[in-house]
């Protein structure tokens, strides 16, 4: 006779040890019908065990497809169990049925399982092997009623899945979900995004991607909901790109911080590149390049990608990690598009340095910034910290220490982006809803025009409503990410970055920081 034992499956805990899935184990009481000679009997001995009509009962025996095993009852008390086991012709087979205590929190990262146990989404299945063991198999000598005698080999020894420690803090989760979740509806928009990364090491504290679900009722969730869009949904990033730009050009030495540009007063077009304009259809003249990132020129980072030029201007963004996937240890990843150098024109030239023509994941866009804040030096996000087995042994572990090689760009340059520019992006230009008074913030904010579906050009009432933020300025503990698609323009709120994503980026930062305990410093007031 052979017995099969099936493992429990791994947990998967937060960084603090909070439980975010796991296995219950459960007992179902089953049939064997092609060894049952007269299922009326059965049928009548175990209803009064299992509480069901006998008539349902013989039913389950007699239409059952599988002669080997038909299924009397899920879930079975361990009383049950025990009665039902006197009783020729009938087992019982244990089972785990995964569980998630905290519902849809985290329900993207952590992803879900199938009935039989299987990852199919998340961490359930980035690490389903090692989350899975290992089933155990035992042949038995049995008597004429299969009850077992002994033990003849035993092919395949049970081994429990191993345990995943992720990045994510439950506490950072729920202060990203909540304060996503009312923007998401207060603007009524169709999707929307945050995370929150550690700058230095590239562990993701949160990760929301709108709508979502929850993993324990799998079978009733919207298919579009599944979907991580912090990963797998590409958009143009729209002004977020500008900084960008900016410290490829200051790090190649075509720019300098002190240096003026013309804008052009709003207005800039020439053979081979068409025309470009300013949002609000603003006049700018002559600017340094922090007050090109300041009013979130368009003219000015044109300019600055005229100078670049395609080859340099496509290297430096490569070198930043576009057209790649991240490697983060989520499936489904995408990796954005860029096209090769040698199609590129003179519209990609002046379109690239403002974020269009270019697609990219909101975590590549994390990703860029945490190298701002890293001093140039480059990172790789990530979301599972440790694996640890049945037996208690760490057999994977993330060290949490700088990289030990790899600059984007000079460490004097991203010094300067984060802690001039991008400071002064909170402090005196379109991020100022994002203003801590405890610390000193840096972002830069995004709107960018949907593309149309159906033809070319941009639709004028649909945009992506982005916001990149870290703190503190000075040595960042975080970078926070919030992207809102499809803000409902109608209600009359606003739809650009800073009025809809910025406030998001402000509550997530101040309630995490806070949390962190985070040294804070006054800020004067500079209004």
């Amino acid at each position: 006779m052979l017995v099969t034992e099936y493992p429990q499956r791994g947990e998967i805990l937060d960084r603090r040890g909070r439980v975010l899935g796991a296995s219950n184990k459960y007992k179902t009481v089953k049939a064997e019908p092609q060894i049952i000679k007269d299922p009326v009997k059965v049928a009548g001995l175990m209803a009064p065990i299992l509480d069901i009509e006998g008539i349902d009962l013989y039913k389950k025996i007699t239409e059952s497809r599988n002669p080997g095993s038909a299924r009397l009852k899920e879930n079975a008390s361990e009383a049950e169990c025990r009665a039902a086991r006197k009783i020729y012709g009938i087992g019982v087979d244990t089972y785990w049925r995964r569980y998630y205590p905290m519902g849809p929190l985290a329900s993207h990262v952590v992803g879900f399982t199938s009935i039989d146990n299987n990852g199919l989404g998340g961490v359930e299945l980035e690490c389903n092997s090692q989350l899975t063991g290992h089933t155990g198999r035992d042949i038995l000598l049995a008597d004429s009623r299969r009850r077992p005698i002994r033990l003849i080999q035993q092919s395949e020894r049970l081994e429990d899945g191993s345990g995943v420690i992720l990045t994510i803090d439950a506490t950072i989760q729920q202060f990203a979900r909540s304060a996503l979740l009312e923007q998401y509806k207060a603007f009524e928009a169709e999707s929307a995004i945050a995370i929150v990364t550690e700058p230095h090491t590239g562990a993701i504290l949160a990760m929301v991607s709108l709508p979502d679900f929850d993993p324990e009722q799998i079978s009733s969730a919207d298919p579009e909901s599944l979907r991580n869009r912090a990963i797998t949904d590409q958009f143009e990033p729209g002004s977020i790109f500008k900084p960008i730009t900016v410290a490829i050009a200051l790090d190649a030495g075509l720019v300098n911080k002190t240096e003026k540009i013309y804008c052009e007063d709003g207005h800039y077009y020439g053979k081979g590149f068409g025309r470009i304009g300013e949002y609000r259809n603003h006049r700018y003249g002559k600017m340094t390049i922090k007050e090109i990132l300041v009013k979130s020129s368009n003219i000015g980072v044109a300019k600055i990608g005229q100078r670049l030029g395609k080859d340099r201007l496509y290297r430096g963004v490569r070198r930043f990690g576009f057209g790649k996937r991240t490697g983060i240890d989520l499936p489904g990843e995408v990796e954005g598009f860029m096209w090769p150098v040698e199609k590129w024109t003179g519209y990609s030239v002046t379109r690239v340095p403002f974020g269009q023509e270019i697609t990219v994941t909101a975590i590549q866009i994390v990703r860029a910034f945490c190298i701002l804040a890293n001093g140039g030096r480059a990172i790789q996000p990530f979301v599972v910290r440790a694996m640890v087995d049945h037996k208690g042994k760490i057999t994977k572990l993330k060290r949490q220490s700088l990289p030990s090689v790899g600059y984007v760009i000079k460490p004097e340059v991203a010094k300067w982006i984060v802690n001039d520019a991008l400071s002064a992006v909170i402090n005196e230009g379109t991020g100022k809803r994002a203003r801590l008074d405890k610390w000193q913030v840096f972002g830069k904010t995004g709107t960018a025009n949907i593309a149309k579906s159906n033809e070319r050009g941009y639709s004028d009432s649909d945009y992506i409503a982005s916001f990149v933020a870290g703190a503190p300025a000075e040595n960042p503990r975080i970078v926070v990410l919030v992207s809102i698609r499809k803000p409902n323009k109608k209600l009359g709120k606003g739809y650009t970055g800073g009025a809809v994503a910025s406030p998001v980026v402000a509550k997530i930062m101040e309630k995490t920081l806070t949390y962190l305990d985070v040294p804070s410093r006054v800020i004067e007031d500079q209004d």
